[in-house]
């Protein structure tokens, strides 16, 4: 399970050591945590960690394979993750230190900035592949994150980028060593920290206005089982 920590004006959020994966009591557990950072007076940031050989591969496939019936909410409860984090008034950082698929990649996404082990670990959204459309909401939030060519190449190609690669596409804002991933992450995180929350609340808003109001739109993302 997700676990929160606070190191000085930085707070983190380690997301556990297997393949985090989008299971609906992490996802609870993630959300409290974003709500706890969220409601804490500045100097604060965020840095989402994780530990072992994945940072996060989405969609929880066993659980929903034994809870069809709950599709719907499970989906609505993963946009409101991605909403929540995209919004989030204080300065968030994904420290990236393994594989990153899917959800787990939109989901890194939706954090201010990205920093991803150099050596080793991808970043992939494999939907195209394996014949799961992204919801409205979902595309919007990646098109507002990366360029329209690496979109065309990560979202239809279904690419898979390594550090190096996710770098020089900007989808990441550093790739480092693997022991510098988090301590770089940290950095990041401290240097923005003293920015007040209901400015970057507002900055954040207006930024990603139209993703925003995309993932408000609920009835409008029910597109079956998305990408996740």
């Amino acid at each position: 399970m997700p676990n929160l920590d606070r190191d000085g004006d930085v707070f983190l959020l380690d997301l556990g050591d297997g393949e985090n994966r989008f299971h609906p009591e992490w996802i609870a557990g993630v959300s409290a945590a974003l709500d706890e950072v969220a409601a804490a007076p500045a100097p604060r940031a965020l840095v989402t960690t994780a530990r072992g050989k994945i940072w996060s591969n989405g969609l929880d496939l066993e659980w929903l394979g034994h809870n069809q019936d709950q599709v719907d909410s499970y989906v609505d409860s993963i946009h409101a993750l991605f909403a929540q984090t995209l919004a989030l008034p204080v300065p968030t950082v994904a420290a990236i230190q393994g594989h990153v698929f899917a959800g787990g990649a939109m989901f890194a996404l939706a954090h201010d900035w990205r920093v991803m082990r150099a050596d080793r670990g991808w970043f992939c959204l494999p939907e195209a592949d394996i014949n799961i459309p992204f919801t409205p909401c979902m595309s919007a939030l990646i098109q507002a994150k990366v360029r329209p060519d690496v979109a065309t190449d990560a979202m239809i190609g279904a690419i898979r980028f390594g550090g190096e690669d996710a770098l020089a596409r900007d989808i990441v804002t550093a790739a480092v060593g693997e022991e510098d991933v988090l301590p770089a992450a940290v950095q990041i995180a401290q240097t923005h920290a003293a920015k007040l929350g209901p400015t970057l609340a507002t900055i954040k808003q207006r930024m990603y206005a139209a993703a925003l109001a995309s993932f408000a739109d609920v009835e409008g993302n029910r597109l079956g089982v998305p990408g996740v």
